[in-house]
């Protein structure tokens, strides 16, 4: 359950962000880039107010560090935002928060605010769980056909980079997956892949298995 404090923070962030959207919708109309970075840097200030300017993140309002994924990976999820295969869940209210800021872009926006978020450095934030690594290696076992040994994914599965993600919120994922709040929407095939490996998975196997993907930095 939303700690009071934290509904209150993510209210005032919406609020700020849907101002941020304005802003960003009414200068495009008097003209912006055509495409490539720069229209993903002027489109980049609708995340800011969440994601931070340096796409960080901030784990008080559940926003994860986006910076440096890799190109694909942010299309593809801006694109299953706005198709509704994740955000729609009421449990998943981090979701719900970020998928009118996907329904809100353009389709030929999406490429050019990937490749920025792309182009910026990673933050590599500090582990913030207590698994045990020892008992996640032997559990990321079955990981490994999609994510790699070392954790940096595979297109062509759509497997994610997992390295470079926040171990809080890679935890909030594998918990949303197992509940159904990700990965139970027809059509999303490669949603209900991943949510059929995390059925087994207690939460105290989930946390063993993101501090060992911490070891693969």
């Amino acid at each position: 359950m939303m700690r009071p404090q934290l509904t209150t923070i993510v209210r005032i962030v919406e609020v700020r962000s849907f101002a941020t959207l304005l802003f960003v919708l009414g200068a495009a109309a008097c003209g912006r880039p055509a495409t490539g970075l720069a229209l993903g840097e002027e489109l980049f200030e609708t995340c800011t107010p969440c994601h931070g300017a340096n796409g960080g993140g901030n784990p008080e309002i559940a926003a994860p560090g986006i910076a440096g994924l890799p190109q694909w990976y942010v299309e593809t999820q801006l694109q299953g935002f706005q198709a509704g295969f994740r955000g729609k869940h009421a449990d998943d209210l981090p979701g719900l928060r970020m998928r009118p800021m996907a329904i809100s872009l353009r389709e030929d926006d999406i490429p050019s605010i990937a490749e920025y978020v792309a182009s910026l450095t990673p933050a590599f934030a500090p582990s913030t769980l207590h698994g045990n690594a020892g008992a996640g290696a032997e559990i990321y076992t079955p990981c490994v056909a999609c994510h790699g040994t070392d954790g940096l994914g595979n297109e062509v599965l759509h497997a994610p980079p997992l390295v470079q993600m926040d171990d809080w919120y890679l935890l909030q994922e594998l918990q949303n997956f197992k509940h159904g709040a990700r990965g139970a929407v027809t059509g999303d095939t490669w949603g209900i892949t991943m949510r059929v490996n995390t059925l087994a998975l207690s939460d105290e196997a989930m946390e063993d298995v993101v501090a060992y993907v911490q070891t693969l930095r």
